[in-house]
């Protein structure tokens, strides 16, 4: 069985208080690919145009990314999108974003991730969302699926069809208060998931993240940090290593959810330390171990009454 993972595969411009970066790729299905694949093999879909780097391809399937769903539309481009980080990191201006292949994507699910345990539905017309779930011949084990509030502007209705499918939604905390109309994250979360995600996670960035099922909650911290160069892809990052522990452990009880949020914290957290996904290239087991400990330490400790 396997994880199926859909999502973009971009070039995108980067300005930060620590620098710029000229159209390095980027893609929410390539962030999440290279998290993920560092506990377990990914089945990847998304499209690219020609100018997309053979090399960097390469270096996905080296890393265990299979490569058969990735349409290469050779005479066209890739899409491109360039923005500017303020100073506080947690807020950003679009300068440009061109569609090129993106427009017209058309998801075609090979034979052969017909064995999809798990699936990954990164942040996409909500359309080609469901047309990835009607493509499976049998149910996953678990749907997870990443939205953004542009799409509560202007394709709430099928947006709402989609969340009846997924077992797991991944928002940020406006996007779940625009989605519930609901300011309280509690009340948002329950009218959330009476619209069919039986959980829900809402990333709050530097302040960690929320895991809510029936009326259980868990919180787990971001990792504090001394600089961060580039936030880019850090949300895609933590649902790759989060959706790829699950699927290394096939476990999708809520305790290992916990412990999925944890792996997925700390994949986003070395993904910030660099421009674009570069860290995430960098890393192996030893690091990943690393910096688990961190967090455990981070949030760990005893407390007696007496």
């Amino acid at each position: 069985m396997s994880l199926v993972v859909i999502g973009t595969m971009a070039f995108d411009s980067l300005e930060t208080p620590f620098g710029k970066a000229d159209r390095i790729v980027g893609g929410s299905a390539l962030y999440a690919a290279w998290s993920a694949s560092k506990f377990t093999s990914v089945k990847q879909v998304s499209v690219i145009g020609g100018d997309f780097p053979q090399q960097e391809l390469d270096a996905l399937t080296k890393n265990g990314v299979v490569l058969e769903g990735v349409q290469i539309k050779k005479d066209e481009k890739s899409f491109f999108w360039a923005g500017r980080y303020h100073n506080d990191m947690n807020t950003r201006d679009t300068l440009a974003t061109e569609l090129n292949v993106l427009a017209d994507f058309n998801p075609v699910i090979p034979e052969s991730y017909q064995d999809c345990e798990f699936l990954m539905l990164g942040n996409l017309v909500p359309a080609v969302q469901m047309s990835v779930i009607n493509q499976l011949k049998n149910r996953p084990k678990l749907i997870v699926m990443d939205t953004m509030n542009f799409w509560m502007d202007t394709a709430m209705d099928d947006l709402k069809e989609v969340l009846k499918k997924v077992d797991l939604l991944l928002v940020n905390d406006s996007e779940a208060r625009q989605l519930s109309g609901e300011f309280s994250l509690v009340k948002a979360a329950a009218k959330i998931r009476s619209m069919g995600p039986k959980y829900l996670i809402i990333k709050k960035g530097e302040h960690g993240a929320l895991l809510f099922y029936n009326e259980s909650v868990f919180y787990a911290p971001a990792l504090p940090l001394e600089e961060v160069f580039d936030p880019t892809g850090a949300g895609d990052t933590f649902a790759g290593g989060f959706i790829g522990h699950l699927a290394r452990t096939k476990d999708i009880s809520f305790d290992n959810m916990k412990t999925a949020i944890v792996a997925g914290s700390a994949m986003a957290s070395f993904c910030v330390e660099k421009f674009g996904a570069e860290r995430l290239r960098e890393i192996n087991h030893d690091d990943i171990a690393s910096r688990l400990q961190d967090f455990v330490q981070l949030s760990s400790f005893d407390i007696s009454l007496v």
